[in-house]
């Protein structure tokens, strides 16, 4: 478990390295930026790894649409964690669970 910012950023590197190409060191520098807007809006060093998850979902890799994205995780994380579970594929049922709902 990373404990400073440094470390966040390089357990990061490679999720977003794998989105975002040559881009990696900006959309980096943004997370980092929404770090200090998470902390001074909500009191906690850094948003939920999952969360991050989703915003980077969301940008499909586009910078614009990361900044979108992470101003919108400030303002209200709920968005963007329905947001991306609308986008993200549903898990499939598997024989097991389907026979647990019939009781």
């Amino acid at each position: 478990m990373a404990v400073g910012r440094a470390e966040r950023r390089a357990e990061r590197r490679i999720k977003v390295a794998v989105l975002f190409a040559d881009g990696t060191d900006r959309a980096l520098d943004l997370l980092e930026l929404l770090e200090m807007a998470w902390h001074d809006a909500y009191g906690e060093v850094t948003p939920p790894e999952d969360l991050i998850d989703d915003i980077l979902l969301m940008s499909e890799g586009n910078l614009r649409q990361l900044i979108r994205w992470a101003r919108l995780a400030v303002e209200d994380w709920r968005d963007v964690r329905v947001a991306a579970d609308d986008v993200r594929p549903a898990p499939e049922s598997t024989p097991d669970s389907r026979d647990s709902r019939r009781g």
